[in-house]
């Protein structure tokens, strides 16, 4: 069985090292925060002091990490993880990253003999927890292929996008969209609200209507209790589509619709702090309008639809 390090132990790494292990994977973990890998050493993972120890004799290193430039530094920086990394290991990037910057540390990488697996994951922390989040691949086939398992460990779909840099371009375009769904249900439901809608019957008929998204399904439902809880912070959000409007510079393309949700939700970062969750875009218009959005049951966590109505459900009899 072959042996991963993982550094970056936040709201996904903990679940993908958590799948990893139990999907009879070695792992050796590291992050900033020690108290993070408490459960996982529980597991059975090893805790490495730093991150070149956590890349030391394993065959894949795994990071997941807030920002291009904290991967770049953890894996190029002073006694970072590549220097440590064995000829023929891989490195497996899962972060949502910027293209330039896992360009650079992949060349970077290949010239000491280590591959590159961009495979960034989409479809939110509840999927992750289960082994069931998408995971967009960019590598070449034979590195894709070598590390095929341990990717099946923590992914539900995978998708083989091309070579690296691919992979990177659709995540970011797939987190546009979900934060512009995002930004459609608050709006949305707070006009229901003030039409004098109930907002548990307005939920069933969004969830059976044409304009239905996963992002409603899922997050609707914590705006709905008051929770507001995606576990992807505003920081993350807007460091995503700032990746987007770069992208837009880049390809030449117009992005009208993507610079006006980035300033929705750097708005909201100015107002609530880059740490609160993302539907603060939602809570900015409760205050504005001075009106809440809450409706009895629903769950204060995202969950897939099914489990959200069994949530109703339960609530209801209970």
């Amino acid at each position: 069985m072959q042996q991963y390090g993982l550094i970056g132990l936040g709201n996904l790494g903990g679940k993908i090292g958590d799948n990893l292990l139990k999907a009879g994977f070695a792992l050796k973990i590291n992050d900033r925060d020690r108290a993070r890998g408490d459960a996982l050493i529980s597991g059975g993972a090893v805790w490495a002091e730093t991150p070149a120890e956590a890349a030391r004799d394993v065959d894949g290193l795994i990071t997941c990490l807030p920002s291009p430039a904290i991967s770049s530094e953890v894996m190029l920086g002073d006694k970072g993880a590549c220097a440590a990394m064995r000829k023929g290991s891989a490195w497996i990037e899962t972060s949502t990253t910027d293209v330039d910057a896992i360009l650079d540390v992949a060349k970077r990488a290949a010239e000491a003999g280590i591959g590159t697996i961009e495979a960034p994951v989409t479809g939110g922390v509840h999927r992750a927890e289960r082994g069931e989040i998408t995971v967009l691949v960019g590598a070449s086939a034979e590195e894709f292929d070598r590390h095929r398992a341990a990717l099946e460990a923590f992914g539900g779909q995978i998708f083989h996008l091309g070579d690296v840099g691919s992979a990177s371009i659709l995540k970011v375009i797939t987190n546009m969209l979900a934060f512009a769904n995002l930004v459609g249900a608050a709006e949305g439901l707070m006009l229901a609200k003030q039409a004098g809608l109930d907002l548990t019957t307005a939920y069933h008929a969004i969830q059976a209507s044409s304009g239905n998204s996963a992002e409603f399904e899922t997050v609707a439902p914590v705006i709905l209790n008051g929770s507001f809880d995606t576990s992807f912070t505003l920081d993350l959000a807007c460091k995503d589509l700032g990746l987007m409007t770069k992208l837009g510079k880049e390809y030449k393309t117009p992005l009208l619709f993507t610079g006006l949700i980035e300033h929705l939700f750097l708005e909201a970062r100015a107002k609530y702090g880059g740490a609160a969750w993302t539907p603060h875009v939602a809570k900015m218009i409760e205050d504005v309008t001075g009106v809440e959005m809450r409706a009895d049951g629903f769950p204060d966590r995202m969950m897939d639809h099914k489990d959200v109505l069994a949530h109703l459900e339960k609530s209801k009899a209970g």
